[in-house]
């Protein structure tokens, strides 16, 4: 069983994408609507797979991160596999569209 983690830097942000064969990133903000709505969704993810680490930034608290990943909505999702970038998306999403992007 996997948990979300909760990103507090870039460093650890770096580690956690250098560290890790997949990775979904959950760009939010605790005013967020859809990003309260996805957060259970997330972590009825987490409790399911074990080829892929779940991460929350929040956009608030990483402004950097968020800048430099490009962050104009939120939730926005990104998925990294091997390091690099693979899929962007933004606004909430069921668990069966993360676990197809997560493929």
């Amino acid at each position: 069983m996997s948990k979300i983690i909760t990103v507090t830097s870039k460093q650890q942000f770096d580690e956690i994408i250098a560290n890790n064969k997949k990775v979904l990133v959950d760009f939010k903000a605790v005013w967020c609507g859809p990003c309260k709505m996805l957060h259970p969704v997330l972590e009825q993810l987490a409790s399911k797979i074990t080829d892929a680490v779940i991460v929350e930034v929040d956009v608030d608290d990483n402004k950097d991160l968020a800048l430099e990943h490009k962050i104009m909505s939120i939730p926005a999702i990104h998925i990294y596999e091997n390091q690099q970038l693979k899929t962007q998306k933004t606004g909430f999403m069921p668990m069966a569209q993360l676990q197809e992007l997560l493929k």
